[in-house]
């Protein structure tokens, strides 16, 4: 096939890790087309929380953080071997790509949230970094309603948009947070000239922030997006150099040539369940994913390697516990909901399907995925685990979808709810038995909660006794905000599976964000980053923001090399000034 047209780059997906490679690589005087499958842009960045992990950041003057404390944390957090020089090129490039994100026009900030293994030396709490609230009108109106919008979880009565400050106050019920809810809807009605243009928010916060405000910088660069626009395949020359891509748009394919590289920047697999059997040990179904829909399915990755590319780390998953409610209005449907938090609340317990517990429930979320997967293959008895909980939690706490009572009483949660999706006894032994748990193991779990809960200690698993935990327990709950004793009728219980914010594992790339093949040579001219690519950081989630991160970095030093080999001499000095920061 012929090419129809020609780009310096092609970057093929619309996430935080393409538009960065997009963004990069035009203000390196190249010519760029970002190529999308989805009818809207932004990828699952779009839809994700919009942090970016990124050690030494130096952010606000701060110089507590090092390369050498990065390195010492990671390498007591990885559990796996993973390619030294490609985790080294991460925490050296981070800190060049967030000042040179900051350096377009982005406004970014560190957040106080600690390190996922706050216990490991090295570990930090202001590794974490968001962008404020965007206003997503800035865009233009023929933009703003086409970037993927966030998942219902991520607003207030799924209409009213929340940072991460509302988003606290509101989950915790904090002192104010009716106040809290009411400018924000006050302040959603009130813009009146937004609400003539379309029912989204224009406040674009969490990852539609960043996303909204880094492709605010894509456009003015004069960078074009394709929607609707899917890859099938990748070109290659005889010498093994790729030379661009085959896309199909709506039943029309074409060719378009890429002159200096093409990007992958796609995301994971995660929606594929032949790659899950393939890969995954425990494969899970690709419906318990959070991430959008049918979205990622590794086409790209597939693509790659038909042109020889190989891959690693593709057994992990980055894990996050989910449960499956009816859609509003439309109860055939379902929708999946996190419960990240949830299962490491006071006055409630995770257990297996033998009534036992198997992890400290207020872990990371990847690591409580993780644990699933661990005791899946022990006992047999997990995917789905339960989250069991008291009257006092249900009238805090959201469960999944299921709302605290302040916002889904129990006259309005549906009739086709109870003891199919939800499930509500007397008793905790009539619990037990509704649920198909052994009685005995459930009363016997319950009542070392409660002996733990009056003493703060968890002799198991140390529940609620490091600052990550703590940061998403109850302050009221002493003397630990993750435990209390669960002994108010009426009793709960929801099934909770391993669901995931997409694959850890995707093409094996070099430092330099080269794919590699078979052998470990570089494929000339194709580059990866984010889950399109495999993690840095093999088969442990360091922070909050360890795709994000990981993806963006990578897709700059993506177009960083491009540009250097492509002998752009405007290029060449836009890379040689970058590595002299």
């Amino acid at each position: 096939m012929a090419f129809a047209e020609t780009f310096d780059v092609v970057v093929v997906g619309s996430g935080a890790a393409g538009a960065m490679a997009a963004l990069r690589s035009a203000d390196l005087g190249m010519k760029v087309l970002i190529v999308e499958k989805a009818h809207k842009f932004g990828g699952t960045s779009a839809t994700s929380g919009g942090v970016m992990w990124i050690p030494n950041h130096g952010l606000d003057g701060d110089v507590g953080d090092s390369r050498a404390s990065a390195l010492e944390y990671l390498d007591a957090t990885i559990g796996k071997p993973v390619n030294r020089e490609r985790l080294e090129a991460f925490v050296d490039e981070a800190p060049k790509m967030l000042q040179y994100l900051k350096s377009t026009g982005v406004a970014v900030m560190a957040a106080a949230w600690p390190d996922y293994f706050p216990g490991r030396p090295g570990a930090r709490s202001d590794r974490s970094v968001i962008v404020p609230t965007f206003d997503g009108r800035r865009l233009g109106d023929g933009r703003y309603a086409l970037m993927r919008e966030q998942y219902n979880r991520f607003k207030l009565f799924g209409r009213y948009a929340m940072d991460l400050t509302e988003t606290f106050a509101l989950m915790m019920q904090s002192k104010g947070w009716r106040t809290v809810a009411g400018k924000m809807i006050g302040r959603y009605w009130m813009d009146r000239g937004t609400r003539k243009v379309s029912h989204r928010d224009k406040r674009f916060t969490q990852g539609a922030a960043l996303m909204g405000a880094t492709y605010e910088q894509v456009f003015r660069r004069g960078v074009e997006l394709r929607l609707e626009t899917k890859l099938d395949r990748l070109t290659i020359d005889e010498g093994g150099r790729i030379t661009g891509v085959e896309v199909s748009s709506f039943g029309r394919s074409y060719a378009v040539e890429a002159r200096h590289g093409v990007v992958l920047a796609a995301g994971g697999f995660e929606w594929n369940q032949e790659l899950r059997d393939r890969f995954f040990p425990v494969p899970g179904l690709t419906r318990h994913s959070s991430t959008p829909e049918d979205g990622n399915r590794g086409e790209a990755l597939l693509a790659a390697e038909q042109v020889g590319a190989s891959t690693e780390h593709t057994e992990q998953g980055w894990w996050i516990p989910t449960m499956t409610l009816p859609m509003k209005g439309a109860s055939n449907f379902h929708e999946i909901h996190q419960a990240a938090f949830d299962v490491g609340r006071p006055w409630s317990v995770v257990v297996n399907r033998k009534g036992l517990r198997f992890v400290d429930e207020a872990c990371g979320y990847d690591q409580f995925g993780q644990a699933m997967v661990r005791d899946q293959e022990a006992s047999g008895a997990n995917m789905p685990c339960w989250l069991i909980f008291d009257a006092k939690f249900r009238r805090k706490f959201s469960a999944g979808g299921l709302m605290p009572t302040v916002h889904t009483p129990e006259k309005k949660v549906p009739a086709d709810w109870w003891d199919h999706y939800v499930f509500r006894a007397d008793t905790i032994e009539e619990l037990a038995r509704k649920i198909h748990v052994p009685v005995d193991a459930v009363r016997q779990t319950v009542a070392k909660m409660n002996a733990y809960a009056a003493t703060g200690i968890d002799p198991e698993f140390g529940r609620g006794m490091n600052p990550y935990d703590q940061m998403f327990g109850d302050p009221s709950s002493k003397p630990n905000p993750n435990l209390g004793p669960i002994d108010t009728a009426p009793y709960y219980a929801v099934p909770i599976n391993n669901g995931d914010l997409g694959t850890k594992g995707g093409l094996r790339c070099d430092a330099r964000a080269r794919v590699l093949d078979q052998s470990g040579t570089p494929i000339a001219g194709l580059y990866a980053a984010g889950n399109n690519a495999g993690t840095p950081f093999g088969d442990t989630y360091p922070g909050a923001g360890a795709t994000i991160g990981p993806g963006m970095t990578f897709g700059y030093i993506a177009a960083n090399d491009i540009a250097e080999r492509s002998g752009n001499q405007r290029a060449a000095a836009g890379v040689r000034e970058a590595a002299a920061v």
